[in-house]
């Protein structure tokens, strides 16, 4: 009896100690894999970012140097978000905004939209959408150079009324097959343009500090 009693009490130790360390191993294989999921990301969006602003035009942390915008406005946030300000010996050059392009074919479309302190456009950069493979995903600058075509356009260079796709009376070509998601992309860098002019000295009032300005 004594016996059965010490191996049931073995058996009872040795499921315990299986436990604690098979709760242990994962949340060591979860904080680890989170740490490996926030570095990947941390790559992207730099990788992204200095597609925008190359090297040579800032020589300050990009993803550490930022600004909190607000919630919905031009920008259309969902949430608050970070814009990125680039700065070359501490004088802001540009500044990247985060933008949804809310009326995509298949759904919101997320972008970012780099602007120079001149109010120009330096580059967009469609960061996650739905659209339609083949047709609407040429938004993406690995599957076609339609994006470029933003580089330079300015609230000055266009009026309000070209800031449209060709269809709708604009200056701005479709994409063959697809008109919806390129009229929702010119939109949404107009937006950015727009928001720029409207707070500028609040995004740029801020040297290397975070600051905190509205989304409307």
């Amino acid at each position: 009896m004594d016996s059965l009693k010490q191996s049931v009490v073995k058996s009872v130790i040795g499921l315990g100690l299986f436990a604690i360390i098979t709760s242990g191993l994962i949340a060591t294989t979860q904080s680890l894999t989170k740490e490996t999921i926030a570095e990947q990301i941390k790559k992207a969006q730099s990788k992204a970012l200095i597609q925008i602003v190359p090297l040579d035009e800032h020589n300050n942390d990009l993803l550490s140097d930022t600004v909190q915008l607000a919630d919905g406005g031009l920008l259309n946030l969902p949430h608050a978000a970070d814009a990125y300000i680039a700065r070359y010996d501490g004088e802001a050059v540009a500044i990247i905004l985060p933008v949804i392009a809310a009326n995509g074919y298949s759904g919101p479309i997320k972008m970012i939209v780099g602007i120079d302190t001149s109010g120009k456009v330096k580059g967009v950069r469609v960061v996650g959408h739905k659209e339609t493979p083949g047709l609407g995903d040429k938004i993406e600058i690995k599957k076609s150079d339609w994006v470029m075509h933003f580089n330079g356009k300015s609230l000055t260079s266009h009026t309000d009324d070209q800031w449209k796709v060709k269809k709708d009376g604009g200056d701005f070509d479709q994409l063959t097959g697809a008109t919806i998601t390129p009229r929702a992309v010119v939109s949404g860098v107009h937006n950015a343009l727009l928001f720029f002019k409207q707070n500028q000295h609040v995004l740029f009032s801020n040297v290397s500090e975070k600051g905190d300005t509205s989304g409307h």
